[in-house]
């Protein structure tokens, strides 16, 4: 009763303590603090510097930005073009693009096929690791899990303090192939213990691509078709790396910047991708568009979905948020370049699954989107669909839960982390210590008796 009295007690001071946290906005302004480290027109703050991928969005013309349509650049190489690479050739691309982050060069057939081959040998995760690590303390949320199993991997590492790049590129290339077996178990162990589902525990095989093995892994018979498996290739292709700016790999460089090792960096960085305002975004589209669903009459009534969207502007529909989700980016204005290339394949997916009518219904969204929000916002740039607005329905189309969404973007995006992480270290840059200018006022101490 004493305790309860005194948690009571505490939080009462909540209501005070919010107040002695509030820091007023105009002051942001007074000392030019960019608040969430970008400009007024939508540009990040230069904080570092890297090869690794490029996010290109706008020209600047006698000083003037100009949009233009976005690009995505891994490693100099145009997105576009590595998947008109391999598609052509009909093969999967995400372990090329693994390897073209992590070494700075597209790889020729022999070096491919061996690093493929290690990928498949690196899968196997510590003996009974699963059943002790993941089935014993199952958690509801799937990104849980995978941080804690990176952590405990830390245990089962000889060497996890060794932060030499031979030991750090093994470290990664050997998360990157297990994460996929970490977050697949973690979501069948979610299954069986807090959905009453049964349980399935497929191993992963050593001559799948990393996309046929997540597929393989998550259904009871294992069963997936070509088109299935390539469509989530593409994916994990298109989440593998977005600019050393992006919250998560941020992250990456500043917890690596401390000297620290390869479990905790990639713990942080998981930690930052889980956060909705990150890698939860894709859910919010597909939840979006089934509350739409449900309301619309009809699905081919442009004025009765711009009503909706409107509404939804208005903070009268859906989650009352006032956001349209997967509409928009921080970066990309014209077109998000991962949309457009996805959105080419996911209505071959539609027609093979019987679902164009909602593909349609996607597509004029995307379309009619810009327009309500340019009605009713003032805004500074223009704004198009984004990779969350097709990748979630895509991952609906491979029935794919949905508290595997964020888990397969991390599956994907540990390759652009380990790539920032070997960066780092390489350039040995100092610790990544931020300002933060204090606006508290001064206060004179009042002795223990005197307070009330």
């Amino acid at each position: 009763m004493n305790d309860y009295n005194s948690e009571e007690r505490i939080l009462s001071e909540l209501t005070r303590m919010t107040q002695n946290s509030v820091i007023k906005p105009e002051l942001y302004s007074k000392y030019a603090v960019k608040r969430g480290l970008r400009d007024l027109d939508g540009r990040g703050v230069l904080v570092g510097l890297t090869e690794i991928g490029e996010v290109h969005s706008y020209i600047l013309d006698e000083g003037e930005i100009v949009p233009v349509p976005g690009r995505l650049i891994y490693r100099g190489y145009d997105i576009a073009d590595l998947v008109k690479g391999f598609t052509a050739d009909d093969r999967y691309g995400f372990e090329e693009v693994v390897y073209l982050l992590l070494f700075g060069r597209l790889p020729d057939p022999d070096v491919q096929k061996d690093f493929q081959q290690l990928l498949g040998n690196y899968q196997r995760l510590p003996e009974d690791f699963a059943r002790d690590m993941i089935l014993k303390a199952p958690s509801k949320d799937i990104m849980n899990t995978l941080a804690r199993s990176v952590l405990a991997l830390y245990s089962f590492d000889d060497n996890p303090d060794d932060t030499s790049l031979e030991n750090v590129l093994k470290q990664c290339m050997r998360l990157i192939a297990c994460f996929p077996s970490l977050a697949v178990y973690g979501f069948q162990a979610f299954s069986h213990y807090h959905g009453n589902q049964s349980l399935y525990i497929h191993s992963p095989q050593a001559d799948l691509s990393i996309a046929e093995n997540v597929l393989s892994m998550l259904r009871p018979d294992s069963k997936y078709t070509k088109l299935e498996a390539t469509l989530l290739d593409l994916a994990l292709v298109l989440h593998a790396e977005h600019g050393g700016g992006n919250n998560s790999s941020f992250v990456t460089h500043v917890v690596t910047s401390t000297g620290t090792d390869t479990y905790s960096a990639m713990a942080a960085a998981i930690g930052a991708l889980k956060g909705p305002r990150h890698g939860g975004a894709n859910i919010k589209v597909v939840q979006m568009f089934e509350d739409m669903k449900d309301k619309l009459m009809n699905w081919d009534d442009d004025e009765e979905i711009e009503n909706y969207l409107t509404q939804i502007l208005s903070k009268d529909a859906f989650d009352r948020s006032g956001l349209i989700y997967g509409i928009g980016h921080a970066v990309y204005s014209i077109s998000d370049p991962r949309a457009v290339i996805l959105k080419e394949y996911v209505a071959q997916l539609a027609q093979e699954k019987g679902l164009e009518a909602e593909f349609q219904l996607y597509s004029a969204v995307e379309r009619l989107a810009p327009k309500v929000i340019a009605k009713s916002n003032k805004m500074y740039k223009a704004v198009s669909a984004n990779v969350d607005f097709y990748s979630g329905f895509v991952y609906r189309m491979l029935n794919i839960p949905d508290e595997m969404f964020t888990p397969i973007f991390a599956i994907a995006r540990i390759a652009g982390w380990s790539a920032h992480r070997i960066e780092e270290i390489v350039n040995a840059g100092k610790i990544i210590r931020p300002a933060y200018k204090s606006v508290a006022p001064r206060r004179k101490y009042i002795s223990m008796i005197d307070r009330t």
